[in-house]
């Protein structure tokens, strides 16, 4: 049933064509802005709500077309937007000619997305149908051209558009095997397009074979998280969590930070024990053992902390400020931490680091071994790790000069 409300948007206005010039941030405020309003309004009207999402994405593109995206933020802005509001396109009570009136002017607004920020919304197509009939009806309008696209002379051979969004119809209409059929057509090995074929068999009960089908599906310039992925959730999605982690955990989950990757992990693995886990993914970066030492004060496995932090460099600055933080909590911590910060220090490590920062690790360390009622003795090991300076300068020795006369 269609909405005969009419909506005035915010967004509407600030979305003009090249509203934004160059400039990124603007535009990302405005994104979030907008993702907002539009979100708002599917409290009260659903169908409203829906509208609007398509007018955001008919806008979108042509104000962005001048910014400058080399950063990348203002991609992953769009992204955001786009796993917002497709939710509220796909199950907005809408069906027959409102449905088919909205995918219409979606799919003018990708043809027309030159740079392109919003094809992403091709990955969803088989969703915003929002059912198999309508979604078997646009898989039959593109499958011929995904068949020219892929033919097997090169000269007729091309780039589609709407490649991934006809496998999502498919998909989404049940044809599983004409997935894996039209996948063998083409020309090249790709995961971008494979991943389909591992949904398909998944579909169809074939787990195993799916599985089979990700392993080989690497193509040239294809991320192995991605296969780790979705072999991961394949297996979780069956109870095979052992196997699950065993096999594809450790690559699979890995984030921008260490931290992250291990809070990830263990949030995933429930039943795992986390000193396992940790002991793992230390095991997985040789070299680089300490940089694992937040993940492991984080979930207060001080001793295995402190043991990464001395087995390979450790940013002096982390250690400092976990030195800081445990002074009156757990000063035994605190005093180890501020030992292995002078270590890497008096080593040469750190970045742009100062004498406030030497003179910081010093004297949290001392506060902690007088709190742990050790601070003569740990005087005395600062000495000797000071001792040790062999750089050029001898910068530590200089600004702890005067504290460890």
């Amino acid at each position: 049933m269609a909405s005969e409300k009419h909506q005035k948007w915010a967004f509407a206005a600030r979305f003009r064509r090249h509203a934004f010039g160059w400039r990124s941030q603007p535009a990302i405020t405005r994104i979030k802005e907008a993702v907002s309003e539009i979100k708002k309004v599917w409290r009260r009207d659903p169908i409203l709500s829906a509208q609007g999402a398509v007018l955001f994405f008919e806008k979108l593109s042509p104000a962005l077309e001048h910014i400058d995206s080399s950063s990348g933020a203002i991609g992953t802005a769009v992204n955001h937007a786009i796993e917002a509001l497709v939710p509220i396109l796909s199950t907005a009570p809408a069906e027959g000619e409102l449905r088919e009136q909205w995918l219409e002017r979606l799919w003018n607004a990708i043809e027309d997305d030159g740079m392109p920020y919003i094809e992403n919304l091709t990955d969803y197509w088989g969703d915003l149908c929002a059912g198999p009939a309508i979604a078997s009806k646009w898989a039959n309008q593109w499958i011929s051209m995904v068949r020219l696209a892929w033919n097997p002379d090169p000269q007729l051979r091309g780039y589609f558009k709407g490649t991934t969004a006809c496998l999502s119809c498919l998909l989404k209409a049940g044809r599983n095997a004409e997935v894996l059929e039209l996948l063998e057509l083409a020309p090249f090995q790709c995961w971008e397009y494979r991943r389909w074929g591992v949904k398909a068999l998944t579909a169809m009960g074939r787990t195993e074979d799916a599985l089979i089908y990700a392993r080989t599906s690497r193509g040239l310039n294809d991320s192995p998280i991605a296969i780790a992925r979705a072999c991961e959730e394949i297996l979780l999605s069956e109870g095979k969590f052992e196997e699950a982690y065993d096999g594809y955990a450790l690559e699979a989950n890995q984030q921008m930070t260490y931290l992250a990757t291990f809070r990830c992990i263990v949030s995933k693995y429930p039943h795992k024990d986390p000193r396992e886990i940790l002991r793992d993914l230390a095991a997985g970066t040789p070299g680089n053992e300490g940089k694992w030492f937040a993940a492991a004060k984080s979930a207060g496995l001080y001793r295995e902390a402190i043991a990464l932090a001395n087995h390979s460099p450790c940013d002096p600055k982390t250690l400092i400020r976990a030195a800081r933080d445990a002074v009156e909590t757990e000063p035994k911590f605190a005093v180890e931490a501020g030992l292995a910060a002078i270590k890497w220090l008096v080593e040469g490590y750190g970045y742009e680091i100062t004498g406030l920062d030497v003179l910081q690790a010093y004297q949290h360390t001392i506060s902690a071994a007088e709190r742990a009622g050790c601070g003569s003795e740990i005087r005395d090991r600062i000495r000797r790790l000071v001792a040790q300076e062999a750089s050029g300068d001898r910068f530590v020795n200089r600004v702890l000069g005067r504290e460890l006369a």
